[in-house]
């Protein structure tokens, strides 16, 4: 009897591993042929916009930018200057210092002529609190407010207190380390523009900056990580967004829009509740809770991601920080399904709970679980000699090849569209390292995923910790300030910045 049930049991594992790898290739295939058709339709709608028109208009819709800084003395100037020189009519940049405990705040105060301002600021959301506001005594940074806080332990605490000093509909929630291309704004508002639907957030590809030439916050020259941890990470997010992000986007199903470049409806934001400051993946929290806010009160929104590269930012090179922060990924994962349990196959909630919440809990929350079952299979099979090692070597090949196939094509499908290599000797080196991944970045992340479960289990404590930036910037570019018509800017003096653009 029990060898009949243990029988059983290991055809249904069997059967079960078999439907589910089934399911993910499908998953893929479908994903990629998704982030064609989303590709292609860019390229005929870019026909038709007109650029210069929205540059011009005195009704555009305004944009805060958003960027919160802990401890980022090693590259706020330069990157703060390049936030103040995106191409848009009606922009604010809102720095968050955060608590910083190095010269961050000082070095703002003193580069861009702060000065204590009676600026108004609604609490609206719940945050640490504020202890100062400033803004510039000179013309040329007018568009600058640097919110001074308490430390709140996270990134979220940090965003709902720029959300409340915003003024504009619509804000951009960034990092002040991110490097952002000079056309972000007027990109990613273009789906808000053109849907008929509410559009609740807009996302964009997301790229390493370990390697590329930087000057004064702009990149002059974009190549691959050198370093081996940051090659994977390059890896990860080019497979990503061009296979994963906009094949989601192409159905309305986005899961999650960075927590590093996103653009968002304030008023939806605000009514959904904010960010949630005890949740470790505050970038798929408040997506959850803004599409649950639409479902809740029968509005129909849509979620776009644009197939452009806007951000850089700068990846860890350290196992130690990268496992602490896909650690913190994991936790994160998990405290949204138990937050937001009610969700999953809920047809009240429509994609959301019908297709958004079954992936994240099948294919992202007990994908690790399941391959670590099946590591544990494995290796008892071969301990009590009943692997049949012919069928078992041919189906490892077989998911390595796959594995390396999807990666090393979404590499040459990113180059070929959009050029970001000037060599193709680069996109040859980076795609070959595709070859390890398998071996020594995955087994990486399945520690780090199992780490974090484990964890949130048993109520360990976390702090979000530090990034360690090693700061980008190579040269500082004095400004030169020059006056600007325009409705929105007239009798003020806008800095601009010597820079080439990242891309046309």
């Amino acid at each position: 009897m029990k060898e009949t049930f243990y029988s059983y049991l290991v055809q249904f594992y069997e059967h079960s591993v078999f439907i589910y790898c089934i399911a993910l290739f499908t998953l893929y295939a479908l994903l990629t042929g998704m982030s064609r058709i989303v590709i292609n339709r860019n390229k005929f709608l870019n026909r038709f916009r007109d650029y210069n028109t929205l540059l011009t208009s005195p009704v555009a819709a305004g944009i805060s930018v958003i960027a919160p800084a802990y401890n980022e003395s090693a590259n706020i100037i330069s990157n703060v200057r390049s936030l103040l020189t995106f191409n848009y009519p009606k922009f604010e940049v809102i720095v968050v210092n955060d608590g910083s405990t190095d010269d961050t705040l000082s070095l703002l105060i003193e580069e861009f002529a702060l000065v204590q301002t009676n600026y108004t600021y609604i609490p609206t959301l719940s945050t640490k609190p504020v202890r100062t506001i400033y803004r510039s005594s000179k013309k040329a940074y007018s568009q600058l407010i640097v919110v001074d806080k308490e430390n709140g332990g996270c990134k979220a605490d940090a965003v709902n207190a720029g959300i409340n000093a915003a003024h504009h509909p619509y804000f951009l929630n960034t990092d002040v380390d991110c490097i952002l291309d000079n056309d972000t704004l007027i990109k990613l508002i273009q789906p808000i523009l053109e849907e008929r639907k509410t559009v609740i957030a807009v996302g964009a590809s997301l790229r390493i900056s370990n390697s590329c030439d930087i000057d004064d916050g702009m990149i002059n020259r974009i190549r691959p990580p050198k370093q081996l941890l940051a090659s994977f990470q390059e890896i990860e997010y080019t497979r990503s967004f061009s296979m994963g992000k906009l094949g989601w986007s192409g159905m309305n199903a986005v899961p999650n829009v960075s927590g590093a470049l996103g653009l968002f409806n304030k008023r939806i934001a605000i009514k959904a509740g904010g960010y949630n400051s005890g949740s470790f993946a505050e970038d798929m929290d408040i997506i959850v809770r803004m599409s649950k806010y639409m479902c809740d009160t029968n509005q129909d929104y849509a979620i776009r991601y644009i197939p452009q590269t806007l951000c850089w930012t700068e990846g860890p090179t350290r196992l130690k920080v990268l496992v602490r922060q896909r650690v913190r990924w994991a936790r994160g994962l998990w405290q949204l399904f138990a937050s937001h349990a009610k969700i999953i196959f809920n047809p009240k909630y429509k994609r959301l709970g019908m297709v958004v919440f079954p992936y994240n809990l099948f294919f992202e929350l007990l994908a690790p679980i399941i391959e670590t079952i099946g590591i544990i299979y494995y290796v008892y099979i071969v301990v009590t000699h009943q692997i049949n090692w012919h069928f078992a070597i041919i189906l490892l090949l077989f998911v390595y090849c796959f594995s390396v196939f999807i990666t090393v094509t979404s590499i040459l499908w990113d180059q070929l569209i959009f050029r970001h290599y000037r060599s193709w000797k680069e996109v040859v080196a980076l795609a070959a390292k595709s070859l390890l991944e398998p071996f020594l970045y995955h087994p990486l992340l399945l520690f780090s995923a199992i780490k974090g479960y484990l964890f949130q289990l048993f109520g360990k404590k976390q702090n979000w910790g530090d990034m360690e930036r090693k700061g980008a910037a190579k040269k500082q570019i004095e400004a030169e300030a020059i006056p600007v018509p325009g409705p929105n800017y007239a009798n003020m003096e806008i800095p601009v910045y010597k820079k080439k653009q990242i891309h046309e």
